[in-house]
């Protein structure tokens, strides 16, 4: 009988701790989303700078996915740098990229955008908005 109460309550626990768990992977994918667009806008920043040549980030709704044009990815040089936000490990998907009215974004040879905005994403309940200044190019989480 005292087997039977242990695997009850072992049970109830369980049922409780599950959808806890299930939320905080949530919110750690979309967190790291959130951050790795911040940073790879940065890195075409500072890229265009660099090369003082324009650098232009495309934003692709089906999928998910945004590309550092004409960049080669880091992991595989023969490739361009791409990152598919839809699949593991994110997991996310877009509501709205929006700079300026289109999904390009553009930095100059100075590191300026084209124009500011946003791209903002979605994991279940969770939803992470990234902004990038208009005058400075400088992308940040909320």
């Amino acid at each position: 009988m005292e087997v039977v109460w242990v695997i009850v309550i072992i049970g109830i626990l369980a049922a409780i701790a599950a959808p806890r768990f299930s939320n905080s992977i949530a919110i750690q994918r979309i967190e790291a989303a959130g951050r790795r667009i911040a940073v790879d806008l940065g890195l075409a920043q500072r890229n265009a700078m660099s090369t003082n040549a324009n650098q232009t980030v495309q934003f692709r709704a089906t999928p998910e996915l945004y590309r550092l044009k004409g960049m080669p990815h880091p992991d595989h040089p023969n490739l361009e740098y791409e990152v598919l936000l839809s699949e593991e490990p994110y997991g996310v998907s877009y509501v709205s990229v929006d700079f300026g009215g289109d999904l390009d974004l553009i930095f100059d040879i100075y590191g300026i955008p084209d124009s500011g905005g946003t791209v903002v994403i979605s994991l279940g309940s969770q939803v992470k908005t990234i902004t990038v200044d208009a005058e400075t190019g400088k992308a940040s989480v909320q």
